[in-house]
């Protein structure tokens, strides 16, 4: 029987000893995502409009390689230290 609230339903899960994920967490994520695009983006701009010898694009690319691991290594710590449920 689902809970009429979502204070209640986030109750009950505590009660089964489910784990809830920080709300924040959330737009970290999504944060980090939006910024892994814009370098994404402006590499591509880059790429298309700087002269041949330039190497910004190749450091764009680099910070969103950066981005990426860094993200990885952050969901993975999250979920190490119990902050991700098992199940989502």
């Amino acid at each position: 029987m689902p809970a009429a609230h979502p204070a209640a339903a986030s109750a009950a899960a505590q009660a089964r000893g489910r784990k809830e994920y920080p709300e924040n967490m959330r737009y970290v994520v999504i944060g980090v995502l939006v910024l892994i695009l814009i370098s994404l983006g402006s590499a591509l701009v880059f790429v298309f409009r700087d002269r041949s010898g330039s190497r910004r694009a190749v450091k764009a690319l680099a910070w969103r390689v950066g981005l990426s691991v860094g993200l990885f290594l952050f969901l993975m710590g999250a979920y190490y230290f119990g902050l991700i449920p098992g199940r989502l």
